[in-house]
């Protein structure tokens, strides 16, 4: 079978099987906002305002556009339940797939709508070090802040990589049928700077 036509099999196949051909786009709602910085000033207690802003973030962590990615094994999820990735697909040496099936093979550079297949020229799964599925937001936040456990980013530079990188921010415009993660990238990244200047404190 050519290439063109085996991949646009697979990627119909995959967006059947996860029902984004006929789920609507679920309109945001209170709580897929975040709040902001200054809302936590009122907490005098600066160990105290830190959690708080970490719990705030984890609302992002812990969304199914985010947890998909950072999966417990080697295989993705998909959909708001995080059901098995389908096609049957594994993470690969690299994070890209294995050699019969790379993560590029369906998703190209951007999302492809007419496929409701999710896209950007760095898809891949998250190094196995940081997967957060089935993790509480106490134990995601002691994983980013450990260098060994984060792809060896600084604090400093989780707020780039939140706040910033591209493919994280994919979270916010998921397509068509994906309900993306609450708030804004730039506010994801604005709690992670505070929770930063408030001493990095990890909820319990």
């Amino acid at each position: 079978m050519h290439l063109l036509t085996r991949v646009a099999v697979l990627t119909s196949v995959a967006a059947l099987a996860a029902g984004m051909l006929t789920m609507p786009v679920v309109a945001q709602g209170h709580s897929d906002r975040l709040a902001g910085p200054e809302s936590f000033d009122t907490i005098s207690d600066q160990a105290a305002r830190s959690m708080a802003l970490f719990n705030e973030l984890g609302k992002v962590l812990t969304h199914p556009r985010c947890v998909n990615c950072h999966p417990a094994g080697d295989h993705p999820r998909q959909g708001e339940v995080g059901r098995p990735h389908q096609p049957p697909v594994a993470r690969g040496a690299d994070g890209h797939g294995l050699a019969a099936m790379r993560c590029n093979a369906c998703h190209q550079e951007r999302n492809f709508e007419p496929g409701r297949v999710p896209g950007h020229p760095e898809w891949h799964l998250a190094p196995i070090e940081m997967a957060w599925e089935g993790q509480t937001v106490g134990e995601i936040c002691r994983q980013i802040s450990d260098r060994n456990r984060n792809g060896g980013r600084s604090l400093q530079e989780l707020v780039h990589h939140i706040g910033d990188d591209t493919l994280v921010g994919w979270a916010w415009a998921p397509g068509y049928g994906r309900r993306p993660a609450p708030g804004t990238q730039k506010e994801a990244g604005a709690l992670v700077e505070a929770w930063i200047k408030t001493g990095a404190v990890c909820p319990n």
